[in-house]
């Protein structure tokens, strides 16, 4: 069942968005060659506990962590370890957080200190791929109109889209209906409605769309070895333009006291 959000339900779930905008911000800002992704992790934590939140992820089926993390071929769910990231490296932050009842989730890839022009060139189309979709997230269109735009813009720059992982509804839990493919899958598509709130997050591969799953039965990583890049944004269906709730330009918070 799709759940529509209520002027009251957003009034909760704006500052959620808010604070989950901002703690990625923070832990972007973080990231520097030598650091290990515990260390990230456990930076996320704190930021995360300032604002009064809690993490959307951590225990969540039993995932181990506070913040996903996934270096270079690592597509998604990548877990905090002693790994240091290097210069060069580029690494797929996702901040989920649980605040005044709602979820917020968010996501983007960043180069540890820099990068080659072909690792920049996957992380723009992965991001431009995701403005797209969210320009179809407009009352009267369907899932598929999203799906299709992300779908064109990546596959006509020469990237392929992950088809194992799609986006989803969001709200008082991580995952809701309906789920929101970044690609064409052929099946029923659910009308655009005002009040829906989607998780629209393009995970795209430098190389081939396949995927496999580590040993630690969470790391997602391309099976061919490539670089991937992952962009999300939680996205509200309005009357008229999409709004998108974790867009942290929107405000600035403060962070509580620890």
């Amino acid at each position: 069942m799709i759940i529509l959000k209520t002027e009251r339900d957003l009034k909760a779930m704006r500052p959620a968005c808010m604070v989950a905008a901002t703690v990625l911000e923070e832990v972007a800002a973080f990231v520097k060659p030598g650091i290990s992704t515990r260390e990230i992790d456990q930076f996320a934590a704190e930021r995360i506990k300032g604002y009064g939140a809690k993490s959307a992820f951590l225990g969540y089926r039993k995932y181990p962590c506070h913040i996903c993390i996934s270096v270079n071929e690592e597509v998604v769910h990548g877990l905090a370890n002693d790994r240091r990231v290097d210069f060069g490296d580029i690494i797929s932050l996702d901040v989920g957080v649980y605040y005044n009842g709602f979820v917020g989730d968010n996501a983007r890839t960043i180069a540890v200190g820099g990068c080659n022009v072909a690792a920049q060139q996957l992380m723009d189309v992965a991001e431009r791929g995701l403005y797209d979709g969210i320009a179809q997230a407009v009352a009267g269109n369907r899932i598929l109109d999203i799906s299709r735009a992300i779908q064109v813009y990546v596959e006509s720059n020469g990237y392929s889209v992950v088809r194992e992982f799609v986006g989803h509804g969001v709200g008082r839990k991580v995952h809701e209906e309906p789920q929101v493919p970044n690609f064409v899958d052929g099946k029923s598509s659910p009308k655009l409605r005002p009040g829906m709130t989607l998780a629209i997050e393009p995970m795209i591969n430098a190389g081939r769309a396949e995927v496999t799953v580590r040993n630690d039965g969470w790391t997602v990583v391309t099976r061919d070895g490539s670089l991937s890049a992952h962009f999300e944004h939680t996205v509200l269906i309005t009357d008229s333009e999409p709004e998108i709730l974790t867009c942290r330009e929107k405000t600035q918070l403060k962070s509580k006291a620890l």
